[in-house]
């Protein structure tokens, strides 16, 4: 009866549960916001229905109920509104839900809460606090986040709007992204070597050789070497470079070679002075190689070889001379001892028998000495 009587004058009936609400709209205008029932709506409204399972209000009708009902959205909706500078974090049971960014509004049904706001000012504290950071992954709330890692052993140089620079320390540091602008440049603080690799020089007799420097660094002042130079480690190599071209090209090819791993003690302070300027230790320096032309090195190794040939035939006369000299001694023992002398004869005796394969004697050892060997007259 009740549905022909609504047929007839042009109503019908709408049931909402508890979790169920509905905008009604009439004729381009909302007149209702319905909760839990049965009501009795005219067959031309238009229903905008919503569910309490999901808190928020959204949908083309909601700035037209915030123009045209504020009695009605006073009554049933939450409004979280945020400034310039401002994040708002929405929590429902404890649990965060809703990230609002700065210059936003959001709207939420009042019966799905209670609902807890926490209100940040990114202009003036852009960090956020690691537990807090902790339950907005955990809620996948990370659309308003940026993190940046630095590992052991490094320091992070973090500018905002690129002035005020602050020391980050190793771990893991997230930070608002609507507020200020946010750079972070991360630095290795550990002890580290800067190879200067095929630098050319001239020597001052004219000979043109590459060489490879080393040299141990490690940054005491982070803040210093980012904000002072656009990239200190380049800094390093020019100051190298250039110290090593004018005092190295003082010296001749041969002082050089001479002493290729020392390198002179001014030009390497005035590199430490340079990079401690910079908040850059420098320590050892040393020149690694020395790389000379293939005409020059054929040429030096054939004077290296002419050196060492010299070097072998002095050895060689010398030992030659000796030898004589020690013969000489033992000619004139023997021409004193008639002992040692036979001796020496009964030695040659034996190596003689030794390379015989048949030895007869006839008339006695005197008889064959005096046969074979005569030694003496």
């Amino acid at each position: 009866m009740l549905r022909l009587f609504d047929t007839l004058t042009g109503h019908r009936r709408l049931v909402l549960t508890e979790n169920d609400r509905a905008i009604l709209t009439r004729k381009g205008r909302i007149v209702a916001l319905l909760g839990a029932g049965e009501h009795r709506i005219k067959r031309d409204d238009m229903v905008d229905a919503h569910t309490l399972t999901s808190p928020f209000v959204t949908g083309a009708n909601v700035d037209m109920l915030l123009r045209d009902a504020p009695d009605l959205v006073a009554t049933h909706l939450v409004e979280v509104r945020t400034g310039a500078a401002e994040v708002a974090l929405v929590a429902r049971d404890g649990r965060l839900i809703s990230a609002v960014a700065p210059d936003t509004r959001l709207h939420l049904w009042a019966d799905a809460g209670p609902f807890h706001v926490t209100r940040h000012d990114v202009a003036t504290d852009v960090k956020v606090p690691a537990d807090q950071a902790k339950r907005l992954v955990r809620a996948r709330l990370t659309a308003l986040l940026t993190s940046v890692e630095v590992a052991e052993g490094h320091v992070g140089v973090m500018t905002l709007d690129g002035t005020a620079p602050a020391l980050l320390d190793p771990g893991l540091h997230t930070f608002w992204n609507v507020g200020p602008k946010i750079a972070v440049k991360v630095v290795d603080t550990r002890l580290r070597s800067h190879d200067v690799t095929g630098h050319e020089i001239l020597t001052r007799d004219r000979v043109t050789l590459r060489v490879n420097l080393v040299a141990d660094f490690r940054v005491v002042d982070p803040v210093t070497a980012v904000t002072k130079v656009r990239d200190f480690e380049e800094a390093l190599h020019r100051a190298l470079g250039l110290a090593f071209r004018r005092t190295l090209g003082a010296l001749t090819l041969d002082a050089l070679l001479a002493d290729k791993v020392a390198v002179d003690e001014g030009a390497a302070n005035a590199v430490r002075a340079e990079m401690a300027a910079l908040g850059v230790e420098v320590g050892a320096i040393a020149l690694k190689d020395v790389i000379l032309p293939g005409e020059m090195r054929d040429i030096l190794t054939a004077v290296v070889a002419a050196e060492k040939e010299a070097e072998a035939n002095v050895i060689r006369r010398r030992e030659e001379t000796n030898a004589t000299r020690s013969l000489l001694n033992t000619a004139k023992v023997m021409a004193e001892n008639p002992v040692m002398l036979r001796l020496k004869e009964l030695e040659a005796l034996e190596v003689i028998a030794g390379k015989v394969e048949r030895l007869t004697v006839h008339n006695g050892t005197a008889g064959l000495l005096a046969d074979v060997a005569k030694l003496r007259d």
